[in-house]
């Protein structure tokens, strides 16, 4: 939800909306896998593991990814009718102005004008439906480019100017910029994270529009300049596997550490409640048996724990109940900032509000020319499917080992990409020991850092 939607909304003085009566909604965009999967079909030996096998699709065999990145991604155990995540990728054109909009809603085209060129991966979880994340996909790399057009200038610079036109008003202005530290990287991060408000403003406009309701999470990794920008926003995950290393690229935004956020939302704004929830955390769901009882709780301003005497209000539902990734948001506020959907429960409340869709990315930058990226050096971004069930270890185990039998390969990204989804199925000789399952969507891209500037367009 942007600022912008939030005040129009809830800040203008009036009464809270009435809720919508049930009836047919229509999607503000068509259903969709990503383009690059045209063509492809699940083989014959993800069809034949087993007769309740869920199909693994990737790329076909002679579709080229940016940087001979793979790719593939399952669909859920039924949970829903469709898979609710998306992917985007392609290359990514810098020009000095506009030129009006891609006719191309998913790919980024090869522009006749480019000033600067880099490359873009993208995934997006969806939640109560498919259609947030396929207006992300369709989105986020327009909104992206034009943002980074606004500034390319200054990265080009040396060290970005205080004007961007070159004027110096002030002969102090290089050493203010200074002082403050602001690098070509830093309007990069800028481009980003305006890019993903832009792209909230949009799909809360088409959501609201259709009468859709949902959200979702969005992974994106961005290369420019020879440098690897991963931003994310939810609960998926990107790390970094070389030989003798596994890095964390992302941060995810759980329930847990989201938790001080919403409830200094809901105490700000208390009416967002509707007298159905308190802002207050409690080990577990109060009880009646509880009332008059001094219990453990914290509020938004608290890290630590306290207790208070348990009052009526007190037993309403907890918008936060649980810990780690089991935690749940409760209520219409939980879907805010894209948490994913097995992170939810999201109660009929009286009121009609409509979720964080992106937000804020948190945002991490890889220098590609300090790494000195070896052969089997790679990137592993996916959805939170894969994450619940193997851990940055196993999946690094699985990465080295693939990798290092399969160096004749020219498809072995998405072989491994492929390998890693079999490995959340309930393979008892796999990764996990156990045999672990997972119910969920997944998709994942793997992308080679060695081969950086090669590869496909995406076309």
């Amino acid at each position: 939800m942007s600022a912008g939607w939030f005040r129009r909304h809830f800040l203008s003085g009036g009464p809270l909306p009435e809720p919508r009566p049930p009836g047919p909604r229509s999607s503000p965009v068509p259903y969709h896998r990503p383009r690059f999967l045209r063509g492809s079909s699940p083989g014959a030996t993800d069809a034949s593991r087993r007769p309740d096998a869920r199909p693994v699709r990737s790329p076909a065999r002679g579709r080229t990814l940016p940087w001979n990145a793979g790719y593939a991604e399952i669909i859920n155990a039924e949970k829903s009718e469709f898979n609710e995540d998306q992917a985007a990728c392609g290359k990514l054109c810098i020009r000095r102005c506009e030129f009006g909009i891609e006719e191309d809603q998913e790919w980024l085209t090869v522009c006749p004008e480019e000033f600067l060129t880099g490359h873009y991966w993208a995934l997006f979880d969806g939640h109560g439906g498919p259609a947030a994340a396929i207006l992300a996909a369709n989105t986020l790399h327009s909104c992206l480019r034009r943002q980074l057009e606004a500034v390319v200038e200054g990265m080009m610079a040396t060290r970005p100017p205080m004007n961007l036109s070159g004027r110096c008003v002030c002969s102090s202005d290089p050493q203010f910029v200074e002082e403050k530290g602001i690098r070509a990287e830093d309007l990069v991060i800028g481009a980003l994270e305006s890019a993903f408000q832009e792209c909230d403003d949009v799909i809360g406009r088409e959501l609201e529009a259709s009468g859709q309701v949902g959200g979702c999470t969005a992974l994106v990794a961005v290369s420019l300049q020879g440098k690897l920008y991963v931003a994310n926003a939810g609960d998926s995950r990107a790390i970094l596997v070389r030989r003798d290393e596994v890095r964390l690229l992302s941060s995810e935004f759980t329930p847990e550490t989201e938790r001080q956020r919403i409830q200094q939302l809901a105490f700000i704004y208390p009416e967002l409640l509707a007298g159905e929830f308190t802002r207050l955390e409690f080990p577990r769901r109060l009880k009646g048996d509880d009332l008059g009882q001094k219990v453990l709780f914290r509020d938004h301003h608290m890290s630590g724990w306290s207790y208070k005497q348990v009052e009526k209000s007190d037993l309403k539902y907890p918008l936060i109940h649980g810990q780690g990734r089991q935690a749940r948001l409760l209520g219409t506020l939980a879907v805010s900032r894209g948490l994913g959907d097995h992170q939810l429960t999201v109660l009929d409340t009286n009121i009609q509000l409509k979720p964080f869709l992106l937000s804020i990315p948190q945002v991490t930058v890889l220098d590609m020319d300090q790494l000195v990226p070896k052969e089997d050096d790679v990137v592993v971004m996916a959805t939170d499917g894969l994450w619940d069930v193997l851990s940055n270890e196993q999946v690094a185990r699985l990465v080295r080992s693939f990798l290092s039998g399969n160096r004749g390969d020219p498809h072995r990204f998405s072989e491994l990409a492929k390998v890693l989804i079999h490995n959340t199925q309930g393979k008892d000789d796999g990764a996990t020991g156990e045999g672990q399952v997972s119910y969920d969507d997944i998709s994942v891209f793997v992308i080679p850092l060695h081969s950086h500037g090669q590869g496909g367009s995406g076309h």
